[in-house]
């Protein structure tokens, strides 16, 4: 009975451990995610400022877009795009987005007033 014992608070010791590690090796990978999300998005807004241009685009749009790349995409949504031409290159950023596999949470845009 003892021997039972000893070799199940073993098993037990063992998958504990196990899960320690596995959370360990979880996070370095949420984390190279969270870079390659951000680089997909960095692209995916040049590649449609070098499109669609600048136009109709406001320098508070853009300072603030330019604020979440700088972020490395971390800062909250705070990116409201106001004008036809800011919705319109918003649109193409959420269908590139969630085509590179990237949920439409990770975006930065909201408009909270």
């Amino acid at each position: 009975m003892r021997l039972v014992q000893t070799m199940m608070a073993g098993v037990l010791l063992a998958a504990l451990d196990g899960g320690a590690m596995q959370a360990g090796a979880q996070q370095p990978e949420a984390e190279s995610w969270t870079v390659e999300k951000c680089n997909r998005y960095k692209k995916a807004w040049t590649d449609a400022l070098g499109r669609f241009g600048r136009k109709g685009l406001s320098q508070e749009f853009t300072e603030r877009h330019e604020a979440f790349l700088a972020s490395g995409c971390s800062t909250p949504p705070d990116v409201c795009p106001k004008s036809k031409e800011e919705l319109d290159l918003a649109n193409v950023l959420v269908i590139r987005a969630i085509n590179a596999g990237i949920a439409s949470t990770f975006l930065p845009f909201a408009c909270r007033k």
